[in-house]
């Protein structure tokens, strides 16, 4: 690929706690949690064509274009703001699929802050976010881009300033279905709720994490690994682990001892996205 093609972030996120406090009359669940944002994660380019075509040039294995969540912000924004151009996108993938790390939400996040600027749709993050909402409920808090403290079904979002770590994230080659973990009936729906003022790590916990375990041995085996080393836990309803350090080579140097099978990465954890950097860049150049 071009390396004058000009490449926006698409960053992880951990969910640093998932407490499930029961559920709402139509089946959702209400939860709270505190999305921490990531310093790295997949890129995505965007060439704005004259035509309406959305194409993009970088398909996923076993996802049709239709399907990917790129092609359908994209999508939406065209038609939301009635845009009459199109746009041509690559992906560089890094994030691993069904992590529970946001790789797929936080393409479409990115997608639609990067087309909402080349396209001059001048539509504000909240209705930005609003649009991404309806892909995935995860997709506003990639959108609004601060790390925050989440409650309802995820939706309400308050800025959090977390302090600084750095996380080895690691995938244990499994992929757990969502749907699966919050349709289980053992899942656990009656942790009391929190107010953020009162968190800390150790006194929270990620309510999916002993029914993943207790389901996929991968994950189950690599956490009691990762719990050798530092305070770990699973992120969403996984498969991804986290475990963190107050050092970056810390990190790296478990990295370097992962168990086979396994794949990962060090991060570090940000309060804004680098997706607003780089628009508070183009921004202030413009």
């Amino acid at each position: 690929m071009d390396h004058t093609v000009d490449w926006w972030p698409s960053p992880a996120k951990l969910n640093l706690f998932l407490h499930i406090n029961g559920r709402y009359p139509n089946g959702y669940h209400r939860l709270q949690s505190l999305f921490q944002l990531l310093d790295k994660g997949d890129e995505l380019a965007f060439n704005v064509t004259q035509q309406a075509d959305i194409d993009l040039l970088t398909p996923i294995d076993g996802v049709p274009n239709e399907e990917n969540l790129i092609v359908k912000a994209a999508r939406l924004l065209q038609q939301h703001a009635d845009v009459q151009q199109g746009c041509d996108i690559q992906l560089r993938k890094i994030l691993p699929m069904g992590g529970g790390i946001g790789g797929g939400s936080s393409n479409a996040a990115t997608t639609l802050i990067a087309l909402n600027h080349l396209w001059k749709c001048n539509l504000s993050l909240t209705e930005l976010a609003d649009i991404g909402l309806t892909l995935g409920a995860d997709v506003p808090v990639f959108v609004m881009g601060k790390t925050a403290f989440a409650q309802g079904v995820g939706e309400q979002l308050t800025p959090a300033h977390v302090a600084q770590k750095h996380y080895l994230v690691v995938f244990p080659q499994c992929h757990v279905s969502t749907a699966e973990v919050f349709t289980d009936p053992d899942l656990p729906r009656n942790t009391a709720l929190i107010s953020w003022q009162e968190y800390e790590f150790d006194q929270t916990h990620n309510d999916c994490q002993q029914l993943v375990c207790n389901r996929y041995p991968n994950v189950a085996n690599t956490l009691r690994w990762l719990l050798e080393y530092a305070p770990s836990r699973m992120t969403g309803t996984g498969a991804c682990l986290f475990a963190v350090f107050t050092s970056n080579q810390e990190a790296e140097n478990v990295l370097a001892n992962l168990p086979s099978g396994c794949s990962g990465f060090v991060a570090t954890g940000v309060d804004v996205s680098p997706v607003h950097d780089k628009l508070a860049r183009l921004d202030s150049n413009s």
